[in-house]
């Protein structure tokens, strides 16, 4: 129904946030071999992004999204408004930190690498 907004939502503060980070690591300079703070940023927005259009062409696809207000089917009837606000809440909300929580993981692997591959180079 709507799940799709959650992600989304997230999607659009992550590239808020990635847009400041990057103007504030601008100027400085960073080890070779290690990997920007935005750029893993942009990691997670590519995973929201791609999976929140994905959902949303999946509702569009099943006739769940119209191009006239108010855009979700299933907010023009009260009832079925808190069934898709339900769903937003436990479907979506779940999308959404899994895909952080995945996201996180990719982080702390690479980061862990880049630190196994700085040691090794000390050798």
């Amino acid at each position: 129904m709507a799940c799709f907004i959650v992600p989304a939502a997230e999607a659009v503060v992550t590239t808020a946030i990635t847009r400041v980070i990057q103007s504030k690591e601008a100027g400085r300079e960073v080890p070779e071999g290690t990997i920007r703070f935005s750029e893993k940023m942009k990691w997670l927005n590519g995973l929201l992004w791609g999976g929140s259009g994905l959902l949303a062409f999946e509702h569009l696809w099943h006739g769940e999204i119209s191009p006239f207000f108010p855009f979700l089917t299933k907010a023009a009837d009260p009832t079925e408004l808190q069934m898709m606000l339900h769903e937003m809440a436990t479907s979506g909300v779940g999308m959404a930190v899994l895909v952080t929580l995945v996201w996180a993981g990719m982080v702390l692997v690479t980061s862990r690498m880049g630190r196994q591959a700085e040691g090794l180079e000390k050798m």
